[in-house]
């Protein structure tokens, strides 16, 4: 009697994480658009473009999903216009960042017309870990745009963003362990300065970026740019085969 009991507890535990895991199967694409409609012509235009990643499900573990990567798109485009005038939807502050492009335009007539385009991508699906890649690209003046690439990795079974701290077991030693392969990579030898070859880490110490993910086979560490390197330099990333950094890994 007691191992029929057993039995049905693990059957029905089974059974509730498939369905957990099932819901994430229910991946869609999404796009949204918002143009300026003013005095303007095709490339001349303000353009908000974003295509998303959404899971077409109703339940909690979807909605935290889906919540956060909305609050990731509404940030960056917050980051472009005043912070009088936030937004609180993908909608709105996709309209506040054309507003805020037709505002300047009356100041400022000749200006090049404002652009920003988000994505964001299934990176890699598996049973302990969702992680979705978010690029974004923005020009709002100056001399060149703006873009920059994060990861926002989740645990599947709750929908719960996991911190990359979590994604390790020991910061210091997976720290220590990718300084070993971002200097065999850039030929500084063990004994040289981390800046030695032109690179910005603070206080001449090595440290990790906050744009940590994953694909189906691989960890990928990504410095934006300004980051440790000069604009022109472009991304920096690393990619590290799975097999050699799941020793390190927390999950």
């Amino acid at each position: 009697m007691m191992s029929r009991k057993i039995y049905i507890i693990i059957l029905i535990a089974l059974m509730s994480f498939s369905c957990k895991n099932d819901s994430l199967q229910l991946l869609s694409t999404e796009s949204f658009s918002e143009e300026y409609h003013g005095d303007c012509k095709g490339s001349d235009c303000a353009l908000v473009t974003i295509d998303y990643i959404k899971i077409k499900s109703e339940n909690e573990i979807a909605n935290k999903i889906n919540f956060t990567v909305g609050s990731a798109i509404i940030y960056y485009l917050n980051s472009n216009i005043e912070k009088s005038i936030q937004a609180a939807t993908i909608s709105e502050a996709s309209e506040k960042f054309i507003k805020n492009f037709e505002n300047d335009k009356k100041e400022f007539p000749e200006i090049s017309p404002y652009f920003a385009e988000i994505s964001v991508t299934e990176s890699t699906i598996k049973e302990n870990i969702l992680s979705l890649r978010v690029q974004q690209y923005s020009f709002t003046g100056g001399a060149h745009g703006n873009g920059s690439t994060k990861f926002l990795n989740f645990n599947p079974s709750t929908g719960v963003l996991i911190p990359n701290t979590s994604l390790m077991r020991n910061k210091g030693e997976f720290t220590e362990f990718v300084e070993e392969l971002f200097r065999k990579e850039n030929n500084i030898s063990p004994n040289e300065s981390i800046n030695s070859t032109g690179y910005w880490f603070e206080n001449d110490k090595f440290s990790l970026p906050d744009a940590i993910g994953f694909t189906d086979d691989s960890l990928i560490i990504i410095y934006n740019q300004y980051e440790i390197a000069s604009y022109a330099d472009g991304p920096i990333e690393l990619t590290i085969p799975l097999e050699i950094a799941q020793r390190y890994l927390g999950f």
